[in-house]
């Protein structure tokens, strides 16, 4: 693929990374003031652990990501062009070497975001299918 088909899907993604940064700032916030119900005491400490670590750990990647594609874009000079609404001014000086380091790095991210998000949906399944708690519920009504 390539052309304008390929720059259309880049700009798109450009866009939704945009997009994600004030989301993700505003559910952190709203998450801070209307914290979750606890979780049940039978569930033991280590998985506790892990469901705050993958919590927290997924609102981490999900700020530094879009950003680290914003500085990579800006390193490399192209335009972040928002929903063909406005354009985002670059955030690092041009520096092609930097760029494809970043965009490495971005790529990484991207992984470990999607290793955090089967974590989750894993957990939640468990938590339904096989210890029949309401911890599923709890995830989707907060």
């Amino acid at each position: 693929m390539g052309g304008s088909a390929q720059d259309s899907l880049y700009d798109l993604h450009r866009s939704i990374g945009a997009a994600i940064i004030p989301l993700v700032i505003l559910r952190i916030i709203y998450r801070w003031t209307h914290p979750p119900r606890p979780l049940p005491d039978d569930i033991p400490s280590i998985q506790k652990l892990a469901a705050h670590t993958t919590h927290w750990g997924l609102y981490a990647l999900l700020i530094v990501q879009p950003f680290t594609g914003w500085i990579a874009t800006s390193a490399y000079r192209a335009p972040v062009i928002v929903f063909g609404l406005f354009e985002l001014p670059p955030i690092w000086r041009e520096s092609r070497a930097f760029s494809e380091q970043l965009f490495f790095v971005h790529g990484l991210i991207g992984i470990a975001i999607a290793c955090f998000v089967a974590a989750h949906i894993g957990a939640a399944l468990y938590h339904h299918f096989v210890r029949r708690d309401r911890v599923l519920l709890r995830m989707i009504t907060g």
